[in-house]
């Protein structure tokens, strides 16, 4: 048996093994205007095997790259664009620096405490409130989802005053209310007898949140 994990391993899958044999063909004839003409003809199969890659303002640039890259940067063919250089592609991305600071609650994440910090910095008027309230809100929602089946809007307050080291306390006169009977709140990804986004019906009593 012929197992693809002894063959040679593919240079860019995307264009598959018989791309890959039909470069190595090419490279083999002699002759250069002969190369270069058949390499041409491999070029346009690379672009129907690869239709996403048309998209690209400079597509065809890119296929006479990929044909370069795949034939091991050694094409000796008259082709339309430079031939591109190993080093090119062994260019690392740029590192994306990580947050610091450990996240302080795991069940509301780093996005929430990045919206206390935005709402802490406002100055105090109505607006400022109803954020408050919308925050506390959706904090008490994934609070839900991740601990026990109810929760004191007291709890809620006070995490945001924690979250905020202080600088943002929540009214006197803001109030969540109570939770509706009819919704419940699942982890994501998991469907309970619902249409897969996290919620379930009433009917379904072992994830009900209760009032």
């Amino acid at each position: 048996m012929d197992y693809n994990t002894q063959r040679e391993k593919l240079v860019l899958p995307e264009y598959g093994r018989h791309v890959q044999k039909m470069i190595e063909q090419v490279k083999a004839i002699e002759d250069k205007e002969k190369r270069s003409e058949q390499m041409r003809a491999v070029v346009q199969v690379m672009g129907i095997l690869n239709p996403q890659i048309r998209e690209l303002n400079d597509y065809k640039h890119k296929l006479w790259d990929h044909a370069q890259v795949i034939g091991g940067f050694d094409l000796d063919i008259d082709a339309p664009y430079p031939a591109p250089t190993p080093q090119q592609f062994e260019v690392r991305p740029d590192v994306i620096a990580l947050p610091g600071k450990p996240v302080k609650a795991a069940c509301y994440g780093r996005n929430i405490e990045n919206i206390i910090g935005l709402i802490a910095d406002r100055e105090d008027d109505d607006a400022k409130k109803e954020m408050i309230r919308a925050l506390a809100l959706y904090m008490r929602q994934q609070y839900l989802i991740w601990n026990k089946d109810n929760v004191a809007e007291e709890t809620i307050f006070a995490d945001i005053e924690r979250l905020s080291d202080g600088r943002l306390k929540v009214p006197e006169d803001v109030h969540l209310g109570a939770i509706s009977q009819n919704v419940s709140f699942a982890r994501p990804g998991i469907s309970v007898g619902g249409n897969g986004n996290g919620f379930s019906n009433k009917k379904n009593r072992n994830w009900k949140r209760k009032k």
